[in-house]
């Protein structure tokens, strides 16, 4: 896990940004709501901090609530 996971908290909403190593070196990205119902990028980060701006850009251009909305299969 990397250390910079962390907890973004918004308007009474919250979500969990959470970036962990996958192979070769690379970081792989979720941000899971709280009832644990994540977004999962599939195409991995060089690093862990390009995962942590990808991550606080999504919020911030879709909203902290659309990542507790109900979707269908999204990609990212």
């Amino acid at each position: 896990m990397s250390p910079l996971c962390r907890t973004v908290t918004k308007d009474g909403w919250s979500l969990r940004i959470v970036i962990y190593q996958a192979r070769k070196g690379q970081w792989m990205l979720e941000i899971a709501n709280d009832v644990d119902v994540s977004t999962c990028w599939i195409e991995p980060f060089k690093t862990d901090e390009a995962a942590l701006s990808e991550a606080l850009k999504a919020i911030e251009e879709n909203s902290i609530e659309y990542f507790h909305e109900p979707q269908p299969w999204r990609e990212h």
